[in-house]
């Protein structure tokens, strides 16, 4: 039972279903570092116990096996301070609005080298009033590199050149604030 405090009333501990959600956010925390690339993993602050068990569980390929390990996993972490627990949580969030912000920024890149191939000399006026520092003639010769290897069914070599390029301006400081 949980119990009160008889000079304050309130409850002395946390209540049961509150528990629960607690294990189950640390099991998704756990679910998530097996999904890591080791890359990614090795950058994280782990223990050694949690480090080997999470080896362990990425070796494990059946089903409820691995189910096992994976909740084995979520108990020694739940025995972890609540710090390491935040720090990983943290890191994992910083990490996944990177890769958005990473893919917003592709999709931003790609929306133009589509404007450029098809709006040409207009879309260009746009781009180089955004990017002053852009070599339109580079870019114009290459936009029509681009619509000639589509003609001949060449390898579209100019077409991820302009991606390239685009791809620099974009990386310029400054360039993340602009809008398509």
């Amino acid at each position: 039972m949980r119990g009160r405090d008889p000079d304050s009333g309130d409850f002395l501990s946390p209540s049961r279903s509150q528990r629960k959600r607690d294990a189950e956010a640390v099991l998704g925390l756990a679910e998530q570092l097996v999904a890591l690339p080791p890359q990614q993993l090795a950058k994280l602050p782990l223990p050694d116990p949690i480090a080997d068990a999470v080896a362990e569980t990425r070796r494990i390929s059946a089903h409820i096996a691995r189910k096992r390990q994976l909740h084995y996993l979520a108990k020694l972490m739940r025995r972890e301070d609540d710090e390491l627990l935040d720090q990983l949580r943290s890191q994992l969030g910083h990490d996944r609005s990177e890769a958005r912000r990473e893919t917003a920024q592709l999709h931003r890149i790609e929306h133009w080298r589509e404007r450029l191939l098809k709006d040409g000399d207009a879309a260009l006026g746009e781009l180089a009033d955004l990017h002053p520092d852009l070599d339109r003639h580079h870019l114009r010769q290459l936009v029509r590199a681009a619509h000639e290897e589509h003609l001949q069914n060449k390898p579209p070599k100019a077409f991820r050149e302009i991606f390239q390029e685009l791809k620099r301006a974009f990386e310029e400081p400054g360039a993340g604030e602009t809008a398509d």
